[in-house]
């Protein structure tokens, strides 16, 4: 093979056979189901175990995870055992738990979203939704996740593992609609919407005037009850470029409670985005994220948007995008 553009070579061994050019013979004394990497230099064997397996050549069985005792992963989860020399307390496995589910041993179902969209509401290709956690005397948490909805659909489900309070959706830059606002987070709750015109969160701009925009963000947001007022009671919500604001009753009248929220902050999870092209990186949670996603610009797709169309003259992927179902002929796809 070669390496770079010096012509630098290396040799790729068959098995059984090692050195720099393939000309030393081994006996790999591995077990079964294991991996045979390669020879060390006593002469050893390299071995890569599988998961219920162990030991220098992979001889030894686990059974935590074969046993019949109540120490099994639910629902699909994947049982790994802990090497007992790495273990910091009596925990002799964890769970690898499929998507929908949570939990030491992934009993817990995640909560279940079920957003149905307005015929008159324009879809993009990818929806984000963002979730907002209250925390006492702190500032609030915010998490999101990203979805994608093929052309013909207009029906949303989203899983949800943490806790939130707030969930609103974003369809476009500056185009939000209020999902719901809960007090209390129900843990493996299934909740269905409709998303209505209605529910759209204005920008600042739509709801007061010039005069009041311009001002300095100290002096203007004196002003943010405003738009609550009881005469516009359909209004649910509105932001500016920092803060989100809800319109609330409280003590028999209607008020902004408004907390800290950029929609034009860049999220570059943690400066190890693998996101290509100026794509934005999304993680679901700002402390511990378990997964991370890419969100396109126009003209780029794919899973970290490493693909680029516009050097075509036409191209399915330009025009379809994520629209065309996985395992269908192309003429029995929905039009």
């Amino acid at each position: 093979y070669s390496e770079d553009s010096k012509g630098t070579s290396f040799c790729h061994c068959n098995e059984r056979w090692s050195g720099k050019h393939c000309t030393i013979p081994y006996t790999c004394k591995c077990s079964s189901g294991s991996l045979c990497a390669g020879i060390l230099a006593n002469n050893r064997s390299l071995c890569v175990c599988p998961i219920n397996k162990f030991g220098p050549r992979c001889l030894f069985n686990h059974t935590v995870c074969q046993s019949n005792q109540n120490n099994t992963c639910y629902n699909g989860g994947v049982c790994i055992p802990i090497d007992e020399h790495m273990q910091t307390d009596d925990k002799k496995f964890f769970c690898i738990c499929a998507k929908g589910f949570t939990g030491g041993r992934c009993e817990i179902p995640d909560n279940k979203m079920i957003l149905s969209f307005h015929k008159h509401i324009r879809l993009s290709q990818t929806l984000i939704i963002h979730f907002i956690k209250i925390i006492s005397n702190s500032s609030p948490k915010n998490s999101s996740t990203l979805i994608r909805i093929p052309i013909h659909r207009k029906t949303a489900i989203i899983n949800w593992t943490n806790e939130f309070h707030i969930a609103f959706v974003q369809l476009f830059v500056k185009d939000f609609y209020l999902i719901t606002v809960q007090k209390r987070n129900n843990l493996s709750s299934i909740f269905e919407k409709t998303i209505n015109p209605s529910d759209r969160c204005k920008h600042i701009s739509e709801v007061l005037n010039e005069t009041i925009v311009r001002l300095h963000p100290i002096r203007r947001i004196k002003y943010y009850h405003v738009p609550c007022h009881p005469s516009s009671p359909s209004l649910p919500c509105f932001f500016d470029d920092n803060h989100f604001c809800l319109c609330t009753d409280f003590n028999h009248q209607r008020i902004a409670n408004c907390f800290e929220f950029n929609y034009m902050k860049k999220f570059d999870c943690f400066g190890r985005s693998s996101c290509k092209n100026g794509a934005q990186c999304l993680q679901d949670s700002s402390e511990c994220p378990k997964t991370s996603m890419c969100v396109c610009p126009e003209c780029y797709y794919g899973g970290q948007c490493q693909f680029k169309s516009t050097a075509f003259r036409l191209s399915l992927d330009a025009i379809l995008g994520y629209h065309i179902l996985p395992h269908i002929k192309m003429i029995q796809q929905p039009t």
